[in-house]
């Protein structure tokens, strides 16, 4: 079942939600709408859901026009954040609702349900009532009772938000699996961009009134169409430097504490312009003294977290940069050392605007390869 949005308009009294909203979603397909609390996320939901209309655009459903088509009618499973169970059933009839709506026999109810309570940790409270039941356990409930009908469109509002991390952490695993078994197209929404990396075929990073970017999630993360995007995915967050693109002897060049670094002929636009460097923390690197590119630093803190080291330094011009290396690979952990920076994967943003600034070769980011 595919979904189209086109053109759609949302206020409420004198707030505009929503701006004008165009996207499409394949049938299969996940597209995680990721953004801020606010930004009207939530709102799409429930238009796609029918719980409340546009102002203007269409709302499409495999083609058909949803407008004045009641919530009932539109062949959507939805899970919300207020949960929304029926607080007389226990949290096993809950669940089992929309297969009994569909006049399962008892054996193929049970079953099903069971399956879904064992994946997301509640097979031991499905004799609760919602009375009884932790948010946590609220919230999983409502998202087994969406799966459970098994529908062509299934629409998600944050449904992990409640759950402890080592649950989350299993169920980034485990839902996109379950959701491609079922060959469900879903919305899912979420303000975890690890959440959205793991989960979208696309993303959605929505803004107040609109979408700033549409993209895979390689696409939002190496490609970030503004700066405000670049730090919002990834953790550390990138590194931001202002740098002014040169013209040197044979190409175009920035400066890192004093030092040369190619960016490409590609860049020949950029000379001369106030610009931002986006290098993700992941391509520093410590280096000896002498080696082609390195620069000094000097190194003001280290935090192990687990599976990595994240670094703080600071450049000769005072300024701060981030390093990310695996747990265990040296490196010092003060005073002074020299890094180098990979700028195959790195960008530049506007200074004044914050927007992307596209390469004379648009598929690649700097590319360059340092002096």
């Amino acid at each position: 079942m595919s979904l189209e949005l086109t053109e759609v308009v949302k206020s409420f009294k004198d707030d505009l939600v929503l701006d004008g909203v165009t996207l499409t979603v394949d049938k299969g397909q996940t597209l995680v709408l990721f953004g801020p609390s606010g930004a009207g996320k939530t709102v799409l939901l429930r238009l796609v859901a029918g719980v409340i209309e546009p102002d203007a655009g269409r709302i499409l459903i495999d083609g058909k026009d949803m407008r004045g088509v009641e919530p009932e009618y539109r062949g959507v499973g939805m899970a919300f954040q207020n949960f929304a169970l029926f607080p007389h059933m226990s949290a096993m009839e809950n669940i089992a609702s929309p297969l009994t709506a569909r006049q399962l026999g008892a054996s193929a109810i049970r079953s099903g349900v069971d399956a879904l309570a064992r994946l997301l940790k509640i097979d031991h409270v499905l004799t609760h009532y919602p009375r009884e039941l932790s948010n946590g356990q609220k919230q999983r409930t409502a998202l087994a009772r969406a799966l459970a009908g098994q529908p062509e469109l299934l629409l998600l509002d944050d449904p992990l938000r409640n759950v402890d991390a080592k649950l989350r952490f299993e169920m980034r695993l485990e839902l996109p699996r379950l959701l491609k078994s079922q060959n469900a197209t879903v919305v899912y929404v979420t303000q975890d961009y690890k959440e959205a990396m793991a989960l979208g075929d696309r993303i959605a990073v929505m803004n107040h009134q609109g979408i700033q970017q549409y993209g895979t999630p390689e696409d939002i993360y190496m490609r970030p169409a503004h700066s405000d995007i670049a730090r919002l995915f990834g953790d550390p967050v990138i590194n931001l430097l202002d740098v002014v693109p040169e013209r040197s002897a044979n190409d175009v060049m920035i400066r890192l504490s004093g030092q040369p670094l190619t960016i490409g002929e590609h860049y020949a636009h950029t000379v001369s312009m106030p610009c931002v460097l986006g290098v993700r923390p992941e391509a520093v690197q410590f280096a000896d003294e002498g080696t082609p590119g390195s620069f000094p630093v000097k190194v003001e803190a280290e935090t192990p977290l687990n599976e990595k080291t994240v670094t703080l330094m600071l450049t000769a011009g005072n300024r701060e940069i981030m390093m990310s290396r695996p747990a265990g690979t040296p490196g010092p952990a003060t005073g002074t050392a020299h890094i180098t920076v990979d700028l195959h994967n790195a960008v530049l943003f506007d200074h004044g605007t914050g927007t992307l600034i596209e390469s004379s070769n648009s598929k690649t980011g700097l590319h360059g390869e340092v002096a």
